[in-house]
This record gives C-alpha cells, structure tokens and sequence, in this order.
C-alpha cells in the first residue's frame, strides 16, 4: 500500500470574508499448508474481534491480545468501548499483505506474523455502503496453538496516511446523534456535542436543500482534542492558525487497491481543536458539501471544489443570519478581482487562500446565476471525474458552459466592469 498523497479539503478561517511477503517456494505442500493454517488462523481471530463488537462481549475482543502487554491491553479496551458506541451495520477484518521486519521478529519471536489488515465497515444510519480503512497489526503464534495479537502500532508507518486515526482510535470519545448526523468529542464534552449537534443538522439541512440534484448523505463531525486525526494534520503551522475544519476521504476502496488514488465514498469532518469555538452552521455547510461531492472524483480544479463549497456556505439556512451577498460580490470584483490575472489555480490555492476563497467563490457564483443549478452541478460530477489535464477540463467547460476557464475569468471581469 502507498500512502496516499491528498485527501484533505480545507475550510480556512483566516480568509477575510468567511472564509517484503512470505512465500513457500521449494518448501513443498507442508510449508504451504503452515502458511494457509497461519493466515486461516489469523483469519479466525480477526473474524472474532469483529463478532465481538457485534454482540457487545469484550471478554472475546480481548481473549486472543497478549495479556503480558499492559498497554495493549489498555488501549485494546478502550478501542473496544470506543468501537460500540458507533453503531456498526456491519464490520469485519480482512489480512491485506504480510509484512516483514527482522527487529519485530527479534522482539517477539521466531512466530510473528506481521500484516496489514483491511477494516471494512458501515456505520449505521451515516454510511451510505461498507468503507475501508487500514490497520497494521503483529500476531505471535501461543503455546497451546491459536494467535494473538502483541502490536497495534509497530506498522502504522507503513500504512496509508490517516491509517489507525480513527476517532475510535484516539482516547475515550462520546458519541452522539441526530438524523444524518453523528458527533464525536471527548469522553466530558457533552455541551460541545450537543452544539454541534445542532449545527450539523442545519447545515446537513442546507446542503441537502441547496446542491444541485439534492444530497441525501449525513455529516460525521469529529471535534477531538487530538491534532491529527484521519489524516487532517494540525500541527502543521498553517492548518493550526488558519484551519477551522477539513474534510477528510472516506474510501470504498483504499488506495493502491483498485487505483492509485483510491476511491472515494464519502469524507469525515474534521475540526481543528485550536479554532472549535469559531465552527457555525456555515463552516459545516461548507464542509458538507465537500462531503457530497466527495464520491464524484479527486480532478476538480480547486477553485470549483472551494467555490461551490463556499457558494452554499453563504446561502440562507437555518441557524445563521443571511449574508449581505450583493455587497460582498461587490468588495470581491474591487478588491480581489481587479488584481488577479487568472482563476485560482490548484497549487497555489490555499497559499494565496486570503484571494483565492472569494475569487472562487464569485466564478461558481456567476455560473450558477448564468447557467443554473443543474448545469453546475453536472459540470462539476465530470470535471471531478475526467478532469484529469487542462485539455479536459477545457473540453468539459466548453461543452457545459460554452467557455473554457479562461474565458471564464474574462467573463467576471466584464461583469465587474
């Protein structure tokens, strides 16, 4: 498995205006069927933990960890209780490829058996279809037969980035619910629950209501303490001042599976602990649209993903007072659009975040105001899906809109003037 390289969509608050495997070879049958009893072995304990969090017995989580690692123990426990306050529809475990360490197998002996396993899952009432992530864990054959697990940890650098992130994964968390909507906090923070509970549902309602062909998908918000959770990294200088939240991919498939990249689902909400107090229901409804689009594909330009985000953050919904978007439109054209020389391009988006917000904002504006809300929302499924050169998004902006990006640019210019 490779590490995928993206995966992240920024909300940014500082904006001015809202912003190697084993094999048998030569060994004959015997040696191929100690591999096939040691993954089928493997494969039992797995398929247990998974039945165990199913029927609510810990006793049979915990009967095949290393009951001489204290820590393991600790935190399987915990993973455990964190595990059935989600709600799964259904989870298992899948071994995905074996792993080799000589240190590894120098600290717990001439047995272990280190692999990357694939947990598949569906929380109920939030996961529109079974989703993957990836964990890396080491088994040791015991005495009497059987295997248990002595490490969670010891391979997490090899997996995907986000891999053993979860919210179940990282302290004692609450969860709670409303319809299409599920919160995770610390285990005490059950007043911050509640509020976001609340501005989820408003902006879940929103989106729901504002993107084109409607969505009909839940919002997952997690607000831990934890600065990197699922991949959103908010030790980084910049995503620790400016970050409100990040949207973060959900995979059906993980990446390297089927595609380099993977494929999409869904995505998790992300917030960043420094700036949770400035979260309202427009930043989810931001980051809920991202949410929705998520399944479409990772190739549409950044101005597009940020702009149509930004677009029905600042429409009317519940919970937030409208904005005076008229006047807005205004200061963006004099003071952002007067000095840009192009539409936001990609790999200088959020280092020029501070234009590049109202910039896209204004572009996705102007084209569901001129070409309406159906062909925005087709155009964006196919840049998203094939807009892999500039040569296709060209194409597919010609052939929606009758004009390219540029043209684009030149056309909010001519409004302005």
């Amino acid at each position: 498995m490779g590490a995928t390289a993206g995966g992240l969509a920024l909300h940014l608050s500082g904006s001015p205006d809202r912003p190697g495997e084993a094999t048998a070879s030569g060994a004959g049958n015997t040696a191929s069927l100690d591999l096939a009893a040691r993954s089928a072995g493997v494969e039992k304990v797995l398929a247990a933990r998974a039945e165990a969090v199913r029927l609510n017995n810990p006793a049979a989580f915990l009967a095949n960890v290393d009951p001489g690692n204290k820590s393991l123990v600790a935190r399987q426990k915990l993973l455990f209780s964190n595990l059935r306050q989600f709600g799964f529809a259904s989870l298992r475990y899948e071994q995905v490829r074996e792993q080799f360490d000589q240190t590894l197998v120098d600290k717990y002996g001439p047995s272990t058996y280190l692999v990357a396993v694939a947990m598949t899952y569906q929380i109920k009432g939030i996961d529109s279809q079974p989703v993957r992530t990836m964990l890396g864990y080491a088994f040791t054959e015991k005495p009497n037969g059987g295997w248990m697990l002595v490490s969670d940890t010891d391979l997490d650098h090899l997996l995907p980035r986000g891999s053993h992130q979860e919210a179940w994964d990282i302290g004692e968390v609450l969860v709670k619910r409303a319809p299409r909507v599920l919160v995770v906090v610390e285990r005490d923070q059950t007043e911050l629950a509640n509020s976001l509970l609340a501005k989820a549902g408003s902006a879940v309602k929103a989106v729901s209501k504002s993107w084109p062909g409607g969505w009909t998908g839940s919002g997952v918000v997690i607000a831990l303490d934890d600065k990197v959770v699922r991949g959103a990294d908010y030790t980084l200088p910049k995503n620790a001042e400016d970050a409100l939240a990040m949207a973060t991919w959900v995979y059906r498939t993980l990446p390297g599976e089927v595609s380099e990249m993977g494929e999409r689902a869904d995505s998790y909400v992300v917030i960043n602990p420094r700036n949770r107090s400035k979260v309202d229901a427009r930043t989810l409804a931001h980051e809920f649209t991202h949410v929705a689009t998520a399944s479409y594909g990772p190739y549409a330009p950044r101005w597009l993903v940020e702009g149509a985000a930004t677009y029905v953050e600042f429409l009317p919904m519940d919970g937030a007072t409208n904005l005076a978007l008229d006047k807005y439109r205004r200061e963006v054209r004099t003071k952002y659009l007067a000095k840009a020389k192009s539409l936001p391009v990609d790999n200088l988006f959020f280092q020029n975040s501070t234009s590049s917000y109202p910039l896209s904002w204004l572009a996705v504006d102007y084209l569901f105001t001129k070409f309406g809300a159906t062909e925005v929302g087709t155009l964006y499924q196919e840049m998203a899906a094939l807009g892999s050169t500039q040569a296709e998004r060209n194409r597919i902006m010609v052939e929606h809109v009758g004009i390219t990006e540029a043209n684009l640019f030149q056309a909010l210019r001519a409004a302005a003037a």
